[in-house]
């Protein structure tokens, strides 16, 4: 069957033939200055590239053009996210799972790995720990288990999160990572008020895919694949998705990717809200030297670089599984979610993990506190930004795109950044870090084009002082 965008079939709009003849038409055409630059100029445009330029570009080795990639992203980041980058953590529920992902500690066949899920009370705790380092916004991670971690328990765990008040603090936007489940469930999560829902393809060859998934659930490629189609028909029109670089060679799966995101925009008429690039790390019982498609730091710099060339309206989200040398790199590039603070392990924010007793998914590199990410943000000119105003004031789905794709959505954005940085320096900054953003949200209140939102923004500012929270454009 031929390459068909729409097709609700994976093996059809994840054609294995088409990507490798795009393969060998970048490899073909990567010395082509003239054409490479004709397509740096269409994406000027901002309107995004398809897979088959967005691999050429990948593939150009040429260093002149590498860097205007590199100046390219930076500048398309600036116009549709500014210097805001969107902060959140990721909460573990369990690590419970049937499956056999060979990449993964939580495969079902790992006994040296301390299995855990938490109750109500226990989520709770993490969640106020969360609150207490000054988190919005939280993405549920749970392993893949009919018994632990049912649809059920993860449904009732969002709503314990999203009743908790502590202090000041709030999860205002819970977005969830979990396997592929049925449009029935899908519709359950959208009623539950999720956020984005978020899945990995980890690799889109499916003879290898088949091979690092060998046992359980996750090993059906094609329900799998197509569970952001079940997710939109569920109502969920917010998804995200993103591949495990180093799983399988980087250029296959990085134009899979590109192909999942046309798919969605064919099919859907609303791209991915988000794409996540992860890079296989360290982990109970995983040695990356395992793994020899694994990719280097300047390498992953470009693929950010061009994913943001290719498709210009998504957030582009780096985890702490990335050191921090690596995620300045790409937050000049194109990244505009990250975690921090975070802990991959069940039940790590509340109480230290003894090594003994580990439950973590992955290690991570990036060890920093919030708050001293919030300042080493600050020091590289970034607005760190704890707003979820679209996901609650409706403005999802086309409704975020038509916004995102025109700029318009800086007008909501820069006045919503400032403000929910102002609730964090006033409850949770350190002394350092609460006198550097206050001279920040001064200078660019200034910067805020519209008269009417910059004089509301100042007076949502003075009454955070006085104790009021939750202002949104």
């Amino acid at each position: 069957m031929a390459y068909q965008v729409d097709s609700p079939k994976a093996e059809n709009f994840i054609d294995h033939q088409e990507i490798l003849d795009s393969m060998a038409y970048a490899k073909e055409h990567k010395n082509d200055i003239s054409l490479i630059q004709n397509i740096l100029q269409k994406a000027s445009s901002c309107k995004g590239l398809s897979h088959r330029e967005a691999a050429l570009l990948l593939e150009c080795d040429d260093s002149d053009i590498t860097q205007k990639v590199f100046d390219l992203a930076k500048e398309i980041k600036q116009k549709f996210y500014g210097n805001r980058i969107v902060m959140f953590a990721p909460l573990y529920l369990s690590n419970y799972c049937v499956n056999g992902c060979v990449y993964c500690p939580y495969q079902a066949k790992n006994k040296t790995i301390s299995r855990k899920k938490l109750s109500q009370d226990e989520i709770r705790s993490e969640v106020i720990a969360l609150q207490d380092m000054g988190h919005k916004r939280l993405a549920l991670e749970a392993g893949e288990h009919p018994l632990h971690s049912p649809i059920e328990y993860i449904l009732e765990s969002i709503k314990t999160i999203y009743d908790i008040q502590h202090k000041n603090g709030a999860i205002r936007r819970v977005n969830v990572n979990i396997a592929a489940t049925t449009v029935e469930n899908y519709r359950k999560l959208k009623d539950a008020n999720i956020g984005t829902y978020i899945l990995f393809q980890e690799t889109y060859h499916k003879e290898n895919y088949e091979k690092l998934h060998p046992t359980g659930p996750k090993s059906n490629y094609a329900y799998h694949t197509e569970a952001m189609d079940r997710a939109m028909q569920g109502g969920i029109d917010d998804v995200g998705i993103g591949v495990l670089f180093g799983l399988n060679t980087y250029r296959y799966d990085f134009i899979g990717m590109m192909m999942h995101a046309e798919h969605l925009e064919a099919s859907f008429g609303v791209g991915p809200h988000t794409i996540s690039v992860p890079r296989i790390c360290p982990a109970d019982e995983v040695d990356t030297n395992d793994f020899p498609n694994s990719i280097s730091d300047e390498l992953f710099k470009k693929i950010v670089a061009v994913t943001r060339i290719a498709v210009p309206y998504t957030g582009i989200i780096v985890s702490t599984r990335e050191s921090e040398k690596s995620r300045k790199e790409v937050l000049e590039v194109g990244v505009s979610q990250i975690s921090g603070g975070s802990r991959t392990s069940v039940g790590g924010y509340a109480e230290d993990v003894p090594e003994e007793h580990n439950t973590s998914q992955f290690d991570v590199s990036d060890t920093r506190t919030l708050d001293q990410i919030v300042k080493w943000l600050f020091d590289l000119g970034h607005i760190p930004s704890f707003c979820t105003a679209c996901y609650r004031m409706g403005r999802t789905g086309d409704r975020f795109m038509a916004l995102a794709k025109t700029g318009q959505i800086g007008n909501c954005c820069a006045p919503n950044a400032l403000i929910t940085l102002k609730e964090y320096l006033t409850d949770y900054a350190s002394p350092e870090t609460k006198k550097t953003g206050e001279a920040i949200i001064a200078a660019e209140i200034e910067k805020i084009p519209n008269e009417k939102i910059r004089e509301k923004a100042r007076q949502n500012l003075k009454e955070i002082i006085d104790g009021k929270r939750d202002f949104r454009f």
